[in-house]
């Protein structure tokens, strides 16, 4: 590998290390004696600073031991990781974000940066020196042991000290279609002794939709007091030996023998008590006791001491052993984390060139099928039949490698809503549903400024003060959702907010002072509240420093509008707010439905499309709506609305489609089927052209007109409702017929 690829690995390796970073110290805030988590902190640190040394990058070298020498105070013991380290390494992180950002445009550190960096410095230090520990490599205060706690944790032969046996079973899946019942088992050992303890594993047991009835999940962990020998203890289970894992440990077991069992536990969760309480060495009572001596040390302000460290002062389990369930917990942790070594990072440029590669041969494939097809060869016809099968999976799969989950956007927004609400002093939590949900990397990158925008504004102008909150008979601490779900081939996508909602009253008010609206106009509630998206538009009665200019809003709008998306807010005052956003998965290749109007074709999203209708001539003459089975359905006559030569035929065909909520019918000459459309994006000259969202090639070689039906729809719908007639909306321009 080339330097320059390296510190572009090293560059994107570290963002991504300090995405985490932050995740976890946005986590340690209310978990803050979570040991795993302290330790994927300082891991994080300690990468970006091993990595940084490699290239001679001493600024981050330098600035990163400092921090990692608090960490590793925070994970002895030294220093508890409370709300204001954690506010103090969350600018660490972004003083480090800013070092990398700075490498990755090639510049070096200006005297600003410097200083931030020296100020944090000191900020490290003091903590350190606070700690008790001024060059963080002080060893950690070790709990006073006996002499003979001591003798047998260095003793390689050593013991645990219990009278009972410890038995870990594991039933083989065929166990009850053989004809056994496990609890039969269980109930056999009674006769041999008393079972002291006895945890039931429910780990593996499937989903209830996918259980099976005839197979066998359970495992048991059992403590049983008995004079009994290990062979008659085995000959319990001499009929299920075969298929089960079973492991049987006398009293006063050697401690390898129960690290070797820890190790052994199938499961890949588990806590450090729960490893503990199934291996035998500890019982729940006492996990419970250590777990209340922990909760009241940290309610009086004394540093929490590790669960592991508590149960060793207590003499309740080996140190050995602790060690040996701690390393099985981080193991298991670990694999969890990394499950996606499978994974291969790919470049986006090859990934959009493979695309648009799949896109041509689309093309390609189109245009051999309408060859075949015209000059009637049947086997050529099937050959580019099955062709096009093949090359719909190719074109899912292509896509597929473009799909990513909104998580990593709508995570970004813990940071923000945890920042903003400290600087507008007022108690906001955010909640996230709908992460899972899948759509195009290129629409995520794109999504970022508009839904902060609307996550900020939402906390300023939506969630109230606690005091009005609390008045209004509110919890106080207010909610900012973010959901994202699929819904009809689209991504949706709702910003809500609990707070005082919006004034009907007030916008209108607003919207006739600035000349939006007449005032005698009758307008709807959405017409009311798409006044919103006006340039300039604001209700906010004072300019703060996060909204109330009247920018933004149209910004959002406009960057939706240019994702082929739509935006509509709704609201109820008192209640809150929700902003809904809906957006195609993918902007590269799409199902289509194709029309033709005279000599040019349009492509409208498959998805989109509810009904098609054939109707006369004189069945729509005249007319800008049509009575569908009771409703009105505006019309859309595509021939006026983009001035096309020539006179329609004889019977005219509807296609009704819907955006936003609400329908319309395009009036168009001809249906021409379904096809797979490669969506290409307008120039400049044309992207005024309203209604008009893109365009693609057909077979034949001749371009087709991408509609935006959202936008369409909208301004079709609006139009009607304040009684102007939709074939008078124009969208012509010269060049655009010159295309066709």
């Amino acid at each position: 590998m080339k330097l320059d690829e390296a510190l572009q690995a090293f560059i994107t390796e570290s963002k991504e290390l300090l995405d985490r970073m932050e995740e976890a110290l946005l986590f340690i805030e209310q978990q803050p004696d979570d040991a795993e988590t302290i330790n994927a902190i300082f891991r994080a640190a300690h990468t970006i600073k091993g990595s940084a040394g490699i290239f001679g990058l001493n600024d981050i070298v330098a600035f990163t031991h400092v921090a990692e020498n608090v960490l590793d105070d925070v994970r002895r013991g030294l220093i508890r990781f409370d709300g204001a380290l954690a506010n103090l390494f969350l600018s660490v992180g972004d003083h480090i974000h800013s070092l990398v950002e700075l490498i990755a445009k090639g510049h070096e550190p200006d005297e600003a940066c410097a200083q931030r960096g020296a100020a944090l410095t000191v900020k490290l230090e003091a903590v350190l020196q606070a700690g008790g520990s001024a060059s963080g490599k002080a060893e950690p205060p070790t709990a006073s042991r006996t002499d003979e706690q001591t003798e047998r944790s260095e003793s390689p032969g050593a013991m645990v000290d219990t009278d009972n046996w410890h038995i870990s079973l594991r039933f083989g899946r065929d166990t009850m279609r053989e004809g056994f019942d496990p609890l039969s088992f269980v109930r056999f050992l009674t006769t041999l002794g008393e079972i002291v303890h006895i945890v039931t594993l429910t780990e593996n047991v499937p989903a209830l939709s996918d259980l099976d009835p005839d197979e066998c999940h359970l495992g048991f962990e059992i403590s049983l007091r008995s004079q009994a020998d290990k062979a008659a203890i085995e000959g319990a289970f001499e009929f299920v030996r075969d298929d089960s894992q079973i492991r049987i440990l006398p009293p006063r077991s050697k401690i390898s023998e129960y690290t070797d069992l820890i190790a052994a536990l199938p499961e890949s969760e588990l806590r450090l008590g729960e490893i503990l309480i199934r291996c035998g060495t500890l019982t729940r009572a006492e996990l419970d006791a250590a777990l209340d001596e922990q909760t009241v040390s940290g309610h009086e302000g004394r540093p929490v001491e590790p669960l592991g460290q508590i149960l060793i002062d207590r003499a309740q389990v080996h140190p050995s052993v602790v060690d040996a369930a701690l390393v099985k917990q981080s193991k298991a942790r670990e694999s969890t984390r990394q499950g996606d070594t499978n994974l291969l990072r790919v470049d986006a440029s090859k990934l959009d060139h493979l695309i648009d590669l799949v896109g041509e041969l689309i093309i390609a494939g189109a245009g051999a099928h309408l060859i075949a097809r015209k000059h009637k060869i049947k086997d050529l016809t099937q050959a580019t039949s099955a062709v096009s099968r093949l090359m719909e999976e190719v074109r899912d799969s292509a896509l597929n490698l473009r799909m990513v989950q909104i998580a990593g956007t709508f995570n970004r927004f813990q940071r923000v809503v945890r920042d903003v609400s400290q600087e507008l002093g007022k108690d906001i939590a955010l909640k996230i549903t709908g992460a899972e949900t899948e759509l195009d990397k290129t629409v995520v990158e794109k999504l970022a400024d508009p839904l902060t925008h609307l996550v900020r504004n939402a906390m300023d102008h939506g969630i109230e003060s606690a005091e009005r909150r609390a008045q209004s008979g509110k919890p106080v601490q207010g909610t900012v959702s973010l959901h994202a779900k699929h819904e009809a081939g689209q991504v949706v996508i709702e910003v809500s907010d609990d707070g005082g909602g919006l004034s009907k009253d007030r916008i209108l008010r607003k919207g006739i002072e600035r000349g939006l609206v007449a005032p005698d106009a009758a307008l709807s509630d959405k017409d009311i509240y798409d006044l919103v998206f006006q340039p300039g538009f604001s209700t906010a009665e004072q300019v703060s420093n996060l909204s109330g200019r009247g920018v933004g809003m149209d910004v959002v709008k406009r960057s939706i509008l240019a994702l082929r998306g739509s935006i509509d807010l709704r609201s109820t005052e008192g209640v809150g707010t929700t902003v809904c956003i809906r957006l195609p998965l993918t902007l590269a290749i799409i199902d289509g439905f194709l029309l033709g109007v005279g000599k040019s074709s349009y492509v409208v999203p498959l998805s989109m499309v509810v009904e098609c209708i054939e109707m006369s001539r004189q069945q729509t003459a005249g007319s800008d709506w049509l009575d569908l089975r009771g409703e009105v359905l505006p019309l859309v006559r595509l021939r006026e609305l983009y001035d096309i030569e020539g006179e329609p035929g004889r019977r005219q065909n509807v296609v009704v489609v819907k955006g936003g909520g609400k329908r319309v019918g395009l009036v168009v000459d001809q249906l021409m089927g379904e096809l797979q459309t490669v969506i290409k994006p307008l120039g400049k000259v044309f992207q005024h052209v309203r209604g008009v969202g893109g365009f693609t090639i057909l077979g034949n070689g001749a371009v087709a007109l991408l509609l935006d039906v959202p936008n369409l729809v909208t301004q079709v719908t609006q139009e009607s409702e304040a009684g102007f007639q939709p074939r008078h909306f124009h969208a012509r321009h010269p060049a655009l017929h010159e295309a066709h």
